[in-house]
């Protein structure tokens, strides 16, 4: 069927959305993100690392959780371009990659759950694209 001809004419305004409706794979993207956030310790692991560069061990101790678990959870956030990292010597660092979407994400969370967030944050305005 034609996106563009519907079998009810319901006002210009429908004819209007259906003349800018994203592509499917566009919705997929969001869904996939939105899956991946799905998981409350994720999205702690996000906020923290919005806020502070971290190692393994010491976000292993902040969620009280494993080391592999953690690891787990930063391969999935890494994957999906909203944190990366820095290798020093054996040890590996990680906080927020500087994306629009990274700060869209922290900006929401923020309002969706009315926390209060240090003044630093671990990506600038600067660095993020509009």
């Amino acid at each position: 069927m034609d996106k563009n001809k519907l079998p009810h004419n319901h006002g210009e305004e429908t004819n209007q959305i259906l003349k800018n409706l994203p592509e499917t794979k566009d919705f997929e993207k969001i869904s996939e993100l939105f899956k991946l956030l799905g998981d409350s310790k994720r999205v702690k692991i996000f906020w923290i690392l919005c806020h502070t560069e971290s190692c393994v061990i010491n976000l292993s101790a902040i969620m009280e959780m494993s080391s592999p678990a953690v690891s787990h959870h930063l391969k999935f956030l890494k994957s999906a371009g909203l944190i990366e990292s820095r290798r020093d010597g054996k040890e590996v660092y990680y906080k927020a990659a500087q994306s629009a979407l990274v700060k869209t994400l922290h900006n929401m969370l923020k309002k969706v759950t009315e926390v209060t967030c240090p003044d630093t944050c671990n990506f600038s305005q600067k660095n993020v694209d509009k």
